[in-house]
């Protein structure tokens, strides 16, 4: 059954274009070292009633929106094996040694077993 990483971050709209760059070359890395699928998505309709919204959630700042990212693996046992890699792929190991384009202790993240597969 595949697995799966997910990320809730809040982050400056000013930031975005830069996080877009590097979510590219991240993407791309992850994908070289095995990972099924790897998704960046912007918060777009977050004004929503009735239930708990993302930007509250992640205690969002004004001027900030929110990101919801995810990766798939073929397994637990295979995203520890692909992460491993990632984190010593040189790329990376740059991008984690340059000026974050949002605040780390802020982003939420866990793996999840898939429940439903549609």
């Amino acid at each position: 059954m595949p697995y799966v990483d997910g990320y809730v971050i809040p982050i400056p709209r000013k930031n975005l274009r830069a996080y877009r760059r590097m979510a590219t070359v991240a993407g791309k890395v992850w994908r070289k070292h095995g990972a099924l699928q790897f998704m960046e998505c912007v918060g777009d309709d977050l004004k929503v009633k009735m239930v708990a919204a993302f930007p509250r959630i992640a205690k969002a700042k004004r001027g900030e929106t929110v990101l919801f990212s995810w990766i798939v693996y073929k397994s637990r046992a295979d995203r520890d094996r692909v992460n491993a890699r990632v984190m010593k792929d040189p790329r990376i190991v740059a991008m984690m040694n340059q000026k974050p384009v949002f605040d780390m202790k802020r982003m939420a993240f866990g793996g999840f077993k898939v429940l439903v597969k549609g």
